[in-house]
């Protein structure tokens, strides 16, 4: 991913596409939106998604299929958290889970995370699968602490939690914060490990801080609007 010179050319059979998805809105957005204070409430623990936020998550399911991207896709990555795992299950999960497809596995079961809905199939959908790298900035906000990996497993059954190494939250300090430095670090070390895998397509369900402070590190050989461009917070793609 290193280049030295202002502009890098590489083959397409080198190349990636990545769809980058910031998860619908958390309960925990509707307060911090008006007072970042609010994200010190230890009731956000591990947020999940909102009424609205899951009416998010429907209308980017309707695009994601209406417009065949689902059938592009080959592998998602999501944060390992309640909020990021919610939206990607319910945007790139399979229909409606039934009882009788009893060889697979919900991705998740119902009324996971307070959501008050039925479970997700994992039919016919690209895998999932959690990551820690692009989780949220670290630290002091409960919001963005994980649960174990062992209740995500009951709650997620068909996502792949093979790539964490620690069944408890090892990463999340109550009482120290990720500098911005630290999360692009992380956040580039996680794009160079994108590159090991096979697979060409990729969508990635990650968080507002992540996002921004990833990509404000790129850029910097191109022209100032280019940069600010690249640099702009992604949007979570819904049809409001």
């Amino acid at each position: 991913m290193d280049c030295s010179v202002g502009t890098c050319l590489f083959p397409l059979h080198r190349s990636k596409t990545i769809h980058l998805v910031r998860h619908a809105q958390g309960i925990h957005n509707v307060e911090g939106d008006k007072n970042y204070k609010a994200y010190l409430n230890p009731e956000y623990f591990d947020a999940h998604l909102t009424p609205l936020g899951w009416q998010q998550v429907d209308n980017l399911r309707n695009h994601v299929h209406s417009s065949g991207l689902i059938n592009k896709i080959d592998l998602v990555i999501t944060s390992p958290l309640m909020r990021t795992m919610q939206t990607a299950v319910g945007v790139f999960g399979g229909e409606g889970y039934t009882d009788d497809k009893t060889d697979v596995l919900p991705l998740m079961v119902a009324n996971a995370g307070n959501s008050f809905r039925g479970a997700i199939s994992s039919h016919n959908c690209p895998p999932i699968v959690a990551v820690e790298l692009c989780r949220e900035h670290l630290g002091v906000h409960p919001c963005d602490r994980r649960r174990s990996v062992g209740e995500y497993q009951f709650l997620f059954p068909a996502v792949d939690f093979s790539l964490i190494d620690s069944d408890e939250d090892v990463w999340w300090k109550d009482n120290v914060r990720e500098t911005k430095e630290e999360l692009a670090a992380r956040g580039l070390k996680f794009l160079n490990w994108l590159w090991t895998r096979k697979e060409k397509e990729i969508a990635i369900v990650t968080h507002s801080g992540f996002l921004f402070h990833t990509l404000t590190a790129f850029g910097n050989d191109c022209h100032p609007l280019v940069k600010k461009e690249i640099s702009q917070q992604a949007q979570f793609y819904s049809v409001l």
